[in-house]
């Protein structure tokens, strides 16, 4: 006689538990290390991105330092190369993550059974002192602000922030950015002369980062940070750790690198005309959104391999793309023949070609 297994929520279910994808920072398609920064983007660690306003240089990484015995292999690193000590008024510095609306209606915000959310991570730094954080609702321009203390210099410290749910507004129910987490590093005044936040409250730059240590001030700070997990309920849990191979798919949703480096298959390509090539290839996984796309311009560094010879580009353009492939259209190419096909190679280690839907 086989016994029914009974069937639980989405919430209670053990796997996917955790709303923050790669909090373990295994996950780096962009590269291990990014020097010089003094803007915003994602430049390492996939699914985390740099805001920065003009708050120092920095280089980010994707590190081996990790809290011992935990599990974690990656942690995501923050080293001042240019100090700040003096943030101007509107200065910030923060390490962001996304989620999509259709993956937290489960959480019941806008109803009176809201769940709260507790996040959990493990931070190390030599700058001791107050850091703050911010839960953002982005659909209705929301925020809940919080703090936390490093206590030990150069020591791995576990932290864990609970706040309620916001029972007033609801998350909208699509692929689009509904909600945030921000990390805060730095701030001008801007962004510190308010108060922490003791509910769901509107939008207000000046309760970002009340009490927040200047991690800009000395080229000596370092920032480590890893197994980030966001969670519903108010105790926090064991990091939930996922298979490589799923991680990076759920990665791959929002970025997916094609080709770093040489050589590497871009797929087949075909002369529509003798100065009109154009290629495809699919991604492992559909996208959130139609993906656009980036290349890395390289001197005859991408070759068209066909019967009788090779012709040399320096990139492509997007031609057209859906959920689940994109079209690509050489843009600088010797003549071919009508109809002739064959396949696209990365032929130099500055090649880079990826399509990316990122909130």
């Amino acid at each position: 006689m086989i016994s029914k297994i009974p069937s639980a929520g989405f919430q209670d279910n053990v796997k996917f538990r955790n709303i923050i994808i790669n909090g373990d920072m295994s996950i780096a398609q962009r590269g291990t290390s990014a020097s010089g920064l003094t803007g915003s983007g994602y430049n390492t660690i996939d699914r985390f991105s740099l805001v920065n306003t003009g708050l120092a240089t920095w280089t980010q990484s994707q590190s081996t330092d990790v809290p011992s015995g935990q599990g974690f292999a990656k942690s995501l690193k923050m080293d001042c190369t240019t100090a700040d000590a003096s943030p101007a008024s509107g200065d910030l510095l923060q390490l962001r993550t996304a989620f999509e609306g259709q993956n937290l209606q489960y959480l019941n915000f806008g109803t009176s059974s809201a769940k709260s959310l507790t996040l959990s991570f493990w931070v190390k730094s030599n700058k001791t002192g107050t850091y703050t954080m911010v839960f953002f609702h982005r659909d209705v321009a929301k925020q809940f602000s919080k703090s936390y203390t490093i206590s030990s210099a150069n020591t791995w410290e576990k932290k864990t922030i609970t706040v309620v749910g916001n029972t007033a507004n609801g998350i909208d129910n699509d692929n689009g950015k509904s909600f945030d987490v921000w990390f805060n590093l730095g701030a001008g005044s801007n962004f510190t002369s308010g108060s922490l936040s003791s509910s769901w409250e509107a939008d207000a730059d000046a309760n970002y980062a009340v009490g927040q240590v200047n991690l800009a001030d000395s080229t000596s700070n370092e920032w480590y940070i890893t197994g980030v997990q966001l969670e519903a309920g108010t105790t926090a849990s064991d990091f939930e750790f996922l298979p490589h191979d799923v991680n990076l798919q759920r990665c791959q949703r929002y970025y997916f690198v094609k080709a770093n480096g040489s050589p590497q298959d871009l797929g087949i390509a075909t002369y529509y005309t003798s100065s009109d090539l154009r290629g495809s290839f699919g991604f492992p996984t559909t996208m959130r959104a139609i993906p656009t796309l980036e290349v890395e311009s390289v001197s005859s560094g991408y070759d068209f391999r066909r019967d009788g010879g090779v012709d040399r580009m320096n990139e492509f353009a997007l031609n057209n793309a859906s959920l689940t492939s994109v079209s690509i259209i050489a843009t600088s190419l010797v003549s071919g023949t009508a109809g002739q096909s064959g396949h696209l190679f990365t032929d130099d280690a500055s090649c880079f070609v990826a399509v990316s839907s990122e909130l």
